[in-house]
């Protein structure tokens, strides 16, 4: 056999931004979670590669593209077999077995999203070995092995439902049986938001998916030494950049439309659905086909997150199931109507006849019932022998901590009962050698008419602290002490949504501003504070007065009015 040169890179740069993608998931499925699970989240997007990638070259690679029968390839570890009739041409073997080997290992990362934060690693790694070793290969080879589905045309080019919709079946199953996180819905079964912690490394992972998915359908034409190969990876680029620019415009609009504003994590969903649809038929439509199959994807992901979340009551901290399984599902379906003939028959709506949309929606049904039936069998053995729960006291604690001993995966913060980040204290400084004392200096009497010492404490919107520093300024207060806290009074919250479910916004952000006079009257701080904060509505604020029995100074040890003062 003679290899192509330009074939064989082709195939490996491919290759190597697929392996790229399973950073891109684990910075997504971290953001989209909280952050008392982010190094077992990143552990699992790590270990499937790892657990995938032996197991697909002991067993996987031979079952998936040895010529066995129409179902079946055949048992061949460590492929040692002659495979020269699926291989592309010019590609020698272990270029396109690595190839094969991580797209593998993107459907069994995919499952890692649904079923995070109460799965126990010990059971994800053998559910993930499963579904390298024996449930993606078997209906992979159906697809791109020869088998029966590929004897009867069906088409996906770059695996809508060969990887995508295969990871979201057993990430419903998943879910489904594993139940939802604790807390998730209350009393009467209505969803609570569950917020994720980081939406700054969730949209890297967007941007970084969305760069490899270049190489993830591009790379699928396996060859660039010709013309028709050349035209065709343009037209695969094109469109897999189309479809995922209209899908996440729609989500944009459709969110904005329906919640009263734009959903952030829906709308970073969106991308990846409408590059999981046009996965199938990226070689296969025409732009405009592809247009239609973004936009379709962009509201099929948000009304399916909001199925899942609200009436089967699902719990997917991502929105694996809708993005992966609902998405990879529908861009096959959609490509038996929009496929322009070039390399598939003609869909329904470009004058071909109902046999090609019917073998893809066949295709689809039949990958499902495959699927379905495997790993169900799979998680129940592993519910039944080891569990595939986390006990209620780990979740509640974190699985970082329960499952890998790790306190927290970021230093210098705390994670509080929720899940959530907050900045911890300063260590102690260093012990060093006390200076002596200057001798206190004597404080001087205090005037008949001096003002006692009181504490005005002043809550006010972030947006009035500007000016109010510069009013108590414009009055002599030039020392005051400013912090960042969170009230909840009369003013209650604005409802918001995140991924569709209401959030209960019970403490909105205050500033509150304390400041202890003695030669300023109290009683023009305060009038000047209202004249500076009062707007008329809810939300101004509030002024509370202490009286203070003394004031120290630490420095020098001056003691009431004169600690107050400035240094001259």
């Amino acid at each position: 056999m003679t290899y192509s040169p330009a074939n064989t890179i082709w195939v490996l740069l491919g290759a190597a931004l697929v392996f790229f993608m399973q950073a891109g998931f684990a910075m997504c499925e971290a953001g989209f979670t909280r952050a008392k699970n982010t190094g077992n989240i990143l552990m699992k997007n790590l270990m499937d590669f790892c657990i995938g990638t032996p197991i697909y070259w002991l067993i996987g690679f031979g079952i998936m593209f040895g010529s066995g029968t129409a179902l079946f390839g055949w048992i061949d570890p460590f492929i040692m077999g002659d495979y020269t009739a699926v291989l592309p041409a010019g590609v020698p073997l272990w270029a396109f077995a690595i190839f094969q080997t991580v797209f593998c290992a993107t459907s069994a990362t995919i499952v890692s999203g649904a079923m995070a934060e109460r799965t126990k690693f010990s059971a994800y790694c053998i559910y993930s070995a499963a579904i390298s070793l024996f449930i993606y290969p078997v209906s992979g080879h159906w697809i791109w092995g020869g088998g029966w589905l590929a004897q009867l045309g069906f088409h996906d080019f770059a695996g809508s439902t060969a990887v995508h919709m295969v990871g979201g079946v057993c990430a419903l199953i998943g879910a489904k049986i594993l139940g939802p996180r604790l807390g998730k819905y209350g009393k009467d079964g209505k969803p609570k938001a569950i917020l994720g912690h980081n939406l700054s490394i969730a949209a890297l992972g967007v941007f970084i998916l969305w760069f490899c998915w270049f190489g993830f359908n591009g790379a699928s034409t396996v060859g660039m030494d010709s013309d028709e190969l050349i035209t065709s990876a343009g037209l695969v680029f094109f469109n897999t950049n189309l479809a995922a620019a209209l899908a996440t415009l729609v989500t944009m609009i459709f969110t904005w439309a329906r919640y009263g504003k734009p959903d952030v994590s829906m709308t970073f969903n969106a991308a990846l659905a409408g590059l999981v649809g046009i996965t199938a038929g990226c070689d296969a439509v025409d732009p405009f086909g592809a247009a239609v199959i973004g936009i379709c994807c962009g509201f099929a992901v948000v009304l399916s997150v909001e199925f899942f979340d609200k009436v089967v009551k699902i719990d997917d901290p991502v929105g694996a199931i809708s993005v992966h399984g609902v998405c990879g599902s529908l861009g096959t379906v959609l490509t038996g109507l929009f496929a322009t003939g070039v390399s598939t028959e003609k869909g329904l709506f470009y004058g071909g006849g109902f046999h090609f949309l019917g073998v893809q929606c066949l295709g689809v049904v039949s990958t499902i019932a495959w699927t379905a039936v495997v790993i169900t069998i799979v998680f129940l053995l592993i519910k039944k022998t080891i569990g595939l729960r986390a006990d209620a006291a780990d979740e509640t604690l974190g699985l970082d901590r329960s499952e890998h001993g790790l306190t927290t995966a970021y230093a210098g913060f705390a994670i509080m009962p929720d899940g959530s980040l907050v900045e911890e204290a300063a260590a102690p400084a260093p012990a060093v050698t006390a200076e002596p004392l200057e001798a206190p200096r004597k404080a001087k009497e205090k005037a008949p008419d001096a003002p006692v010492y009181t504490r005005v404490q002043i809550i006010c919107r972030p947006g009035s602290l500007e000016s109010l520093k510069a009013a108590m300024n414009r009055i002599g207060i030039t020392g005051m002490t400013v912090t960042n806290v969170m009230g909840y009074g009369a003013q209650k919250g604005k409802p918001e949504y995140y991924r569709g479910t209401p959030v209960e916004v019970t403490l909105l952000p205050k500033v509150q501003v304390d400041i202890v006079v003695s030669k300023v009257p109290v009683r023009q701080v305060i009038d000047t504070a209202r004249s500076v904060l009062h707007t008329g509505h809810i939300g101004d604020g509030k002024i509370f007065v202490y009286d203070v029995e003394n004031v120290v100074r630490v420095r020098t040890g001056e003691e009431g009015y004169d600690a107050l003062q400035t240094d001259e």
